[in-house]
């Protein structure tokens, strides 16, 4: 699990340089939105790389305070995509 930044929240990163979906497919729901319920197995995004695709958990129980990143937007390995506000 990540370490909290100063305002208590733990960001998700990019695991590699790729592009960042929110969504499974077009048609679909986002994987979660901001104030969604995570637990650790949670996936909250999936990030593509050479057209594979890599899901990303959330990793820790709580809720999603922010999304930083547009849906289809290139990252780079370590950008966080996401911070997660623990349970207590």
């Amino acid at each position: 699990m990540e370490t909290a930044n100063e305002d208590g929240l733990i960001p998700i990163k990019a695991t590699v340089n790729s592009v960042f979906y929110r969504k499974p497919g077009p048609a679909d729901p986002p994987f979660v939105e901001v104030g969604s319920e995570v637990d650790e197995d949670t996936v909250v995004c999936v990030l593509e790389v050479m057209k594979m695709f890599r899901s990303v958990e959330a990793g820790v129980k709580g809720r999603v305070a922010q999304i930083l990143v547009e849906n289809s937007e290139r990252v780079k390995k370590g950008a966080v995509v996401m911070l997660i506000e623990p349970d207590a």
